[in-house]
């Protein structure tokens, strides 16, 4: 799943140069929202959601556990 995570962070970041609505200045999306302003807050969506699955799927479950280690000295074995 951290591939799948890391290879649509790649993508999105090739998708966000939108190269090809640069000379669209007609186009409007709902009758006011240029297509451009339209196409950046879609791609701001998807970035949202991507996030929330790299922190769901891509995140150290212990997190919390390895810091609480380096704070104390601990290397993870208990007495």
């Amino acid at each position: 799943m951290n591939y799948l995570i890391y290879g649509l962070i790649v993508l999105l970041a090739i998708l966000h140069q939108d190269f090809w609505w640069w000379d669209d200045s007609e186009t409007l999306v709902f009758g006011f929202i240029p297509i451009g302003l339209a196409y950046h807050a879609g791609v701001s969506l998807v970035a949202s959601v991507l996030w929330a699955l790299a922190v769901k799927f891509c995140w150290p479950s212990d997190i919390d556990e390895l810091e609480t280690e380096s704070a104390t000295g601990q290397t993870g074995e208990h007495a």
